[in-house]
């Protein structure tokens, strides 16, 4: 990789930030009455629009809010502006990446339209309770305006194809109401609770949520490492890997997920994954899969299926990615995926000097320094932060973060003077090492506990 083509900045990137926390400034009282300060950074939204083909809706919008007539209409305009701004950025900061990476990535394809999700009616609730919230701003939230989400959110969930949406306003509600109410709030999450917020908004939009046929693929899959996604209600493991087609190699993820409680935490997680057990398992025997027709979407997410995949031969994920990586296509990224937190692309990075300090660890590289992004570091598997400052290659995610930063999936590290690979999902499919063995014991009780107890709720 060209490291040093990261060092320098992307050309925009800082200004259109600069602007969306300008924004994000304005949510934090409300649009009812904004003041000279939030005005200002309303129009800056615009100037920035001016030369675009949002720029008369977006213009418009400003006015409006400004003059305290804003309609569901005119915040949808807001948000569009918003996420162009962040999308534009996402693609700059994608293309320097690429370019670092020497890597090809596909086009986004020129698709149909997809079957509508329906329930109009939702959304409309859905839109309904969003712009309460920008209106009365995150300091005026109380308990009585975070509740009227909750009728919505359960008609959501109990709709599949609106089911995106609803957990997305269920965990969201639920860190309002933690919070709530706003005023006595020390700090408000600014950022966080404005990505939120404008993300429900565009996937409340009519069409948004259209269902697209997924395509079908056949290859070889060679897992590079599992990111472990964990919030208190649900689980996700997410498996980076190398496809091996007709075509050439080509980077997919898969993932798999499952409903959990916030009692269940670490290496208990993986307990709910088990029924996708031949994927975790793969990735803990390292062991590629062999896939016939498995659908696909156009952004490189595999809609896993065991019936579509078959045990293969050993894959070991550092072979992998010293002899894949640097060839392998990359999937183009969906209209509404486009945001920097979302940048998330495999790398292999060696020949580095890692750091350990107060707050973690830095990697330093030729023409680059990156610090490991800890907090991603999951307490589910074997890889920790000091194994990282004693490794000597990495293969990990490359992310952004205002500055680019690694989130190691697997290391090779000296551990009692030999050079071992170490993974975070080592214990996804079932921990082989004493520690693991007994994290894996622990929490198979701690999950047995708990299905007994839903067990009897349910017989009542």
């Amino acid at each position: 990789m060209r490291f040093d083509l990261l060092a320098s900045p992307v050309d925009g990137v800082t200004e259109a930030y600069e602007v969306v926390a300008g924004f994000d400034g304005v949510l934090v009282a409300g649009l009812l009455r904004p003041g000279t300060e939030q005005i200002a950074a309303l129009h800056a939204l615009a100037a920035a629009l001016s030369g675009t083909p949002l720029a008369g809706r977006v213009a418009e919008a400003v006015d409006k809010t400004v003059a305290g007539s804003i309609s569901d209409e005119h915040l949808a305009a807001l948000v569009a502006a918003r996420s162009a701004l962040l999308g534009a950025s996402h693609d700059a900061l994608l293309a320097r990446l690429d370019e670092a990476a020497g890597r090809s990535r596909e086009p986004w394809p020129a698709a149909g339209p997809g079957t509508p999700a329906g329930a109009d009616n939702l959304l409309a609730a859905a839109r309904s309770w969003l712009s309460e919230l920008a209106i009365a701003g995150w300091r005026g939230i109380d308990h009585d305006l975070v509740s009227h989400a909750d009728q919505a959110v359960q008609a959501l969930l109990a709709e599949p194809r609106l089911r995106r949406l609803g957990a997305l306003l269920d965990g969201f509600a639920g860190e309002l109401r933690a919070c709530a109410p706003g005023a006595t709030m020390p700090r408000v999450p600014v950022r966080r609770w404005a990505d939120l917020w404008a993300r429900a908004v565009l996937l409340a939009q009519p069409g948004a949520l259209a269902a697209v046929e997924p395509g079908t693929v056949s290859g070889r899959l060679l897992p590079l490492g599992v990111d472990l996604h964990e919030h208190p209600t649900a689980v996700q493991a997410q498996v980076h890997a190398v496809l091996e087609t007709a075509d050439g190699p080509r980077l997919v993820r898969a993932s798999v997920s499952a409903p959990k409680v916030d009692t269940l935490v670490g290496s208990g997680v993986w307990q709910l994954l088990r029924g996708h057990s031949a994927l975790l398992a793969a990735v803990t025997e390292q062991r590629a899969m062999d896939l016939t027709d498995m659908p696909i979407t156009s952004g490189g997410d595999l809609i896993w299926s065991d019936a579509h995949a078959k045990p293969g031969a050993p894959a070991e994920p550092f072979a992998t990615a010293r002899v894949q990586l640097a060839t392998a296509s990359a999937a183009p990224v969906p209209p509404l995926e486009r945001h920097p937190v979302r940048l998330a692309e495999p790398v292999l990075i060696e020949g580095y000097t890692a750091t350990a300090h107060d707050d973690g660890v830095t990697i330093t590289l030729p023409g680059l320094t990156v610090e490991v992004d800890v907090e991603r570091m999951h307490g589910a598997g074997p890889l920790t932060p000091a194994l990282v400052a004693a490794s000597t290659a990495c293969v990990g995610l490359l992310r952004w973060d205002g500055g680019w930063t690694i989130q190691p999936l697997a290391v090779e590290a000296q551990v009692k003077r030999k050079t071992v690979a170490v993974h975070a999902g080592a214990w996804a499919g079932g921990a082989a090492d004493a520690a693991g063995a007994k994290a894996e014991a622990a929490a198979a009780d701690a999950v047995k506990v708990l299905r007994e107890r839903a067990g009897r709720l349910l017989r009542r």
